[in-house]
């Protein structure tokens, strides 16, 4: 199986790195890597396979409940990390 992406994945990054801008804490990898998990953890995933699968991932996106979820489990995440990063600050 080729060219399958979890489009979640994509949304979890962008709406991460608008969400970290708004907040004080570490932003290292390590700590971007463990947020990104755990967000992608608790959200469906949302596979796509072909160039319209992608538009309609897109359009998918724009669906207020969808963006409320990925906020909501984002902000979780970096609400977690920050609280008790996994390294020494």
């Amino acid at each position: 199986m080729h060219d399958v992406i979890n489009y979640m994945e994509i949304w979890v990054n962008e709406y991460m790195e608008i969400l970290l801008e708004k907040v004080d804490g570490c932003k290292c990898d390590k700590c971007k890597r463990d947020i990104y998990t755990l967000s992608l953890n608790n959200l469906k995933p949302y596979y796509v396979a072909t160039p319209l699968g992608k538009i309609m991932a897109k359009l998918e996106s724009t669906k207020q409940q969808v963006e409320t979820d990925i906020i909501v489990e984002v902000t979780k995440a970096i609400n977690k990390v920050n609280s008790s990063p996994n390294h020494d600050r």
